[in-house]
């Protein structure tokens, strides 16, 4: 086993301890139990990360055999100095608030009381830079008060977790990159970001779908200083790919989004993946009715790449008047959803954020966006008129067609829209909807793609490339007399093979049907004559 794999494991087996404590003192399954899990992961995540900075910094630390004792004898000023030279993506903690002083505490009385307030000093000690905004401008804090989750043992709890982290260490890690980081954070937040949540429930977007917007996107490697926003940002995961293919010291992350959770988890990511300047652009609130992000002036800020895989459908009906007002005209130009009389969560809110989405892009802008497929081909209404904009202003760059169950969770089929307002030539259109491998994913089937199958639907699209029954290259005027569909299977050629034979082998071809036909006809008149005798022996009896 690798170095990295056996980190993974590691890594992966810390988690598992965790939630067994969770489970040992009633949280298992618990609602609160996401909330302890991150926290406590992220906390030792970042002590272990300011160590190993310290350790860079102060080589009389770095070859320490009981670092805790060296770092003792450093005066407050001494250490005032060393925390100056550390990077900003690293959480300054005191040394009272180290882990190891956690470690040597336990025994104590009320631990659990000491166990809280050391999060809670970490928490104000970072709260400029790590604390996530409210769309109301209140800031949402690193760590809360964790064994109040707890009805009964607090200490012992406690006590519990600070053993578990004790004997692991982050240090050999931090070295490794977004893959090793993508894979940890997935598993650590698989069990709480799923649809349970009910109406606003998060939904993990695929690895599989998040690279290929993200290659298709990004495919100028001089890319720099850019901004990146997603409006219905969830955990983050598009954000971290297309942040990881621009390069994460090149651009700037922005997102909003209504979930408070889906927020922390983002904000978890960002740390994760070295992106920890952009935390203070994560805002959690409702973009739809009141984007957050703007420009000195007060209009809507503009990005120069757009990643979104919004919610479907949605009931927004409590404010739907609030979006149809004359200052919301020029964002949602196609208009608002109608709220019906019944069925009201089924209100088709993804035209909302798409509409928002071409409305936020700057001039030189480009966005994918996953929709329902229904969307590229609907002949009336919105999304009609969406795609009508997207031809008339030359401004798509292409669509693909997912395979069906890509999303395990959910049986609607989906395609991914690429915008970009510079392309004002041909547009590839590909159907991916026959590639992948399906497979079953608890109660649910999922289709997977494979590797080579992702490489092919990225070069196909970035080639723009002509494959048989794969993908087509057709102009805006070529949409246009197709009724403005943006479905590959629509532009298809329609292909008769002929075979050359020779005028005999024409012939006893003739023959041979002939013959066929004549003997089923004769055996449809006598099928026909035994029915009708046997009509004739029919008798009525009483």
């Amino acid at each position: 086993m690798t170095d990295t794999a056996q980190f993974e494991t590691q890594t992966k087996v810390l988690i598992d301890d965790l939630k067994s404590v969770c489970a040992n003192y009633g949280l298992g399954n618990d609602g609160n139990e996401f909330k302890i899990i991150t926290q406590v992961f992220l906390y030792k995540f970042l002590n272990d990360k300011f160590i190993y900075e310290l350790k860079k910094i102060d080589p009389n630390l770095a070859k320490a055999e009981k670092f805790d004792e060296v770092l003792n004898n450093y005066s407050d000023d001494d250490l005032e100095l060393l925390s100056m030279q550390i990077n900003e993506n690293t959480a300054r903690i005191a040394p009272k608030n180290l882990l190891s002083k956690l470690f040597e505490q336990q025994n104590k009385d009320k631990f659990a009381e000491i166990f809280d307030q050391t999060l809670l000093n970490v928490a104000k000690d970072n709260n400029d830079i790590f604390s996530v905004l409210t769309q109301g401008g209140e800031k949402i804090v690193l760590f809360e008060n964790i064994s109040k989750y707890v009805t009964d043992n607090r200490d012992a709890f406690c006590k519990a977790l600070v053993n578990k982290l004790v004997d692991f260490s982050f240090e050999h890690i931090f070295t490794q990159k977004f893959d090793f980081f993508a894979t940890i954070f997935e598993y650590l937040i698989k069990d709480y970001n799923s649809n349970s949540g009910g109406k606003y429930a998060e939904y993990f977007t695929p690895h599989a779908v998040a690279k290929i917007m993200a290659a298709c996107l990004v495919t100028d490697d001089k890319v720099s200083n850019v901004t990146c926003y997603d409006p219905s940002a969830g955990s983050g995961t598009l954000l971290m790919n297309i942040a990881h293919a621009i390069g994460e010291d090149k651009c700037t992350i922005y997102s909003q989004d209504i979930s408070q959770k889906s927020s922390a988890l983002l904000r978890l990511n960002l740390i994760l993946n070295n992106l920890v300047h952009s935390i203070q652009n994560i805002v959690q609130g409702n973009t739809i009715l009141k984007p957050y992000h703007k420009q000195d002036n007060g209009e809507l800020e503009k990005f120069d790449y757009i990643v979104s895989n919004p919610p479907f459908k949605l009931d927004f009906s409590d404010y739907a008047a609030e979006l149809d007002k004359p200052t919301n005209k020029a964002r949602f130009f196609a208009g608002i959803p109608n709220v019906p009389k019944k069925a009201k969560d089924k209100m088709a809110i993804y035209s909302l954020f798409l509409q928002h989405i071409m409305f936020s892009l700057s001039e030189k802008g480009k966005a994918a966006v996953v929709v329902p497929t229904g969307f590229i081909t609907a002949q009336t209404g919105l999304d009609k008129k969406i795609r009508q904009k997207l031809i008339d202003n030359k401004m798509l760059k292409g669509v693909i067609s997912m395979p069906s169950n890509i999303f395990a969770n959910t049986g609607t089929n989906v395609s991914i829209v690429f915008i970009d307002a510079t392309n004002k030539k041909d547009v590839i259109l590909i159907d991916a909807s026959n590639l992948g491998t399906k497979i079953k994913e608890g109660k649910n089937q999922k289709t997977v793609l494979s590797t080579d199958e992702e490489q092919l639907i990225i070069n196909t699209f970035n080639d723009k490339k002509a494959i048989d029954d794969l993908s087509v290259v057709v102009s805006y005027d070529d949409i246009k007399t197709k009724n403005y569909s943006f479905s590959a299977g629509q532009y298809f050629e329609v292909k008769i093979e002929y075979t050359d034979i020779t005028a005999e082998e024409f012939t006893a071809k003739m023959t041979a049907f002939e013959s066929n036909l004549n003997q089923l006809f004769k055996e449809g008149k006598d099928l026909e004559k035994e029915i009708m005798e046997n009509l004739k022996g029919l008798r009525y009896e009483r």
